[in-house]
């Protein structure tokens, strides 16, 4: 039985954005100890599949972290689906701000080492003694104290475009950096209130423990991240404390929770908070582009990468084929992009 999807991903992209049909996205995460990920992941995939369910799911032994999209239609069949699974019943679903219903493409479900990548391999790490959560509300109060440290839990290109007021925002590419990076930053610090966030929980979840782990008495996370508090502010009439846009990891790459523009085109330094890829397959860069820039580099993020488009297919390959593409994100706070 077929348990991926092997179409071409032009085609299913095309197909997504042609379709008409209402899709809910959406994640939720759980860390549980899952006894054989690979037979866990083939049940989840039998499972939501026949839904028409899309989207990135990884199983480890820690757990499952899902970001999906779901027919609406089908959101009932879904959720009564996932209670058929003990450890999922009940949990937290994430429901996106802004969605279009194209945030994915196809269902892929991939067994991992962990469902965060953190790089921690201490034996005594008890990752399920994590911070206190808070509401929003409860997270508002709490950060308006001034011996409150307040930090964001994610790379330096999420909290680029959109971040608490206050919040310390490390430059870090990932998460793995950011643990260590904290630690030692916040050394001196480890009597006062520490909250963390990040996009829906599953990283604070792990991070809070960490903190605790080395010895920070008193430690918190907001409950659903991001996410939740936009939703709860909105429905509560609470004060929003976070400007910007949120990350998000699909095809949106971003979802508005103020109106304000804190970042800047990574070109020409106006004003501006839209991700893109960069045209050139074999760059990808992610970065910011403003409309005028990506009128006169043409969707690329260098004169370079816009000069190797006008090269044949086999040219192209071709000079890919002995590059090393490193990662392929933007890197704030060291350099700006340049022709």
């Amino acid at each position: 039985m077929k348990l991926h999807n092997k179409v071409n991903k032009i085609i299913l992209k095309q197909q997504i954005l042609e379709s008409a049909e209402p899709r809910t996205t959406l994640s939720f995460y759980k860390y549980f100890h899952i006894g054989n990920p690979q037979i866990f992941r083939d049940h989840l995939y039998l499972l939501l599949d026949p839904l028409g369910v899309l989207g990135r799911i990884y199983i480890a032994k820690e757990g499952i972290n899902a970001q999906i999209s779901v027919p609406s239609v089908n959101i009932e069949t879904f959720k009564n689906s996932l209670s058929q699974i003990s450890f999922l019943d009940g949990v937290r679903l994430n429901v996106a701000i802004q969605d279009n219903g194209k945030s994915f493409i196809k269902l892929v479900i991939k067994v991992k080492s962990k469902i965060v990548a953190d790089g921690l391999n201490d034996p005594n790490f008890k990752a399920w003694d994590y911070g206190t959560h808070l509401s929003a509300s409860a997270f508002n109060e709490i950060t308006s104290k001034p011996e409150t440290i307040l930090v964001d839990m994610r790379n330096h290109y999420e909290s680029e475009v959109g971040h608490f007021e206050n919040a310390i925002i490390p430059d870090v590419d990932t998460f793995k950096d950011e643990l260590d990076y904290v630690v030692k930053l916040l050394a001196d610090k480890k009597d006062q209130p520490l909250v963390m966030y990040c996009t829906g929980g599953i990283r604070c979840e792990k991070a809070s423990a960490w903190m605790k782990h080395n010895g920070f008495k008193d430690v918190y996370q907001l409950d659903g991240g991001i996410i939740k508090y936009a939703q709860d502010v909105k429905q509560n009439g609470l004060q929003n404390k976070f400007k910007g846009k949120n990350f998000v990891f699909d095809e949106r790459l971003g979802e508005r929770i103020s109106d304000d523009i804190i970042a800047q085109c990574h070109q020409c330094g106006s004003p501006w908070d839209t991700h893109i890829n960069c045209s050139n397959i074999g760059c990808n860069l992610l970065f910011l582009q403003c409309p005028s820039c990506s009128e006169k580099y043409e969707h690329c993020c260098s004169e370079t990468c816009q000069k190797l488009l006008e090269l044949t297919e086999t040219e192209q390959k071709a000079q890919r084929k002995n590059s090393d593409s490193g990662i392929r994100i933007f890197s704030k706070g060291r350099f700006q992009l340049k022709p």
